[in-house]
């Protein structure tokens, strides 16, 4: 897969001593939550809006680069674009506005953490989290490594997005909805499958 699909979704680490960097992870995590919890407590389209606004110049002072989060949401915007169109047309604007912005913003907040912290320590913090369950029976540091598994996946299948989009271009079939489906599911489940393998190997896919 080309370097330049390789990309993700989510940004990776980038080392710096910005004050969003010397935040507490703790405060990270329970932004992250709160801009998850954004759907339900932000009513107002105009308030969604403004804390996206807020959430994009805290990525721009922690100096992330304005580049690396235009490169981010390039898979991300035609699907809010489509969602969008859909929402206008069953409950108008200000609704698809205020959905629409609600979303970009837990991505870009799940970005600033990922941005901000680098993933082992991001890891470890998971498997912290996942300890007090472990009475219930979960084991914290496959959930840890089930997160890793998760944050991987998405650049290799937003990769395969993007190639397969570029190849059926190539052919003349972009319109064609199988021509750019099918090589992304094959793909996924080669993927998987040699992740399992992997694991397998490895014995994590044993009790």
């Amino acid at each position: 897969m080309r370097a330049r699909s390789a990309g993700g979704l989510l940004a990776g680490y980038v080392p710096g001593e910005s004050w969003l960097h010397r935040t507490p992870l703790v405060a990270k995590f329970l932004g992250v939550a709160a801009a998850g919890a954004a759907s339900f407590v932000l009513l107002d389209w105009r308030v969604s809006v403004g804390v996206l606004a807020l959430a994009v110049t805290a990525w721009l002072s922690a100096r992330l680069g304005l580049r690396r989060l235009i490169a981010s949401w390039k898979l991300v915007l035609p699907i809010a674009a489509v969602l969008f169109a859909f929402q206008w047309w069953q409950q108008g604007p200000e609704t698809a506005t205020r959905i629409v912005a609600n979303l970009l913003l837990c991505f870009v907040a799940a970005g600033l953490l990922t941005a901000t912290v680098p993933l082992e320590r991001l890891l470890d913090a998971v498997a912290s989290l996942a300890r007090p369950f472990q009475r219930f029976g979960a084991d914290p540091e496959r959930f840890a490594l089930a997160i890793a598994i998760m944050l991987r996946s998405i650049p290799v299948l937003a990769g395969a997005f993007a190639d397969v989009g570029d190849a059926a271009r190539a052919r003349g079939l972009e319109r064609s909805v199988r021509a750019r489906t099918v090589p992304v599911v094959l793909s996924a489940v080669a993927y998987a499958r040699r992740t399992g393998d992997a694991l397998a190997a490895r014995g994590l896919g044993d009790d």
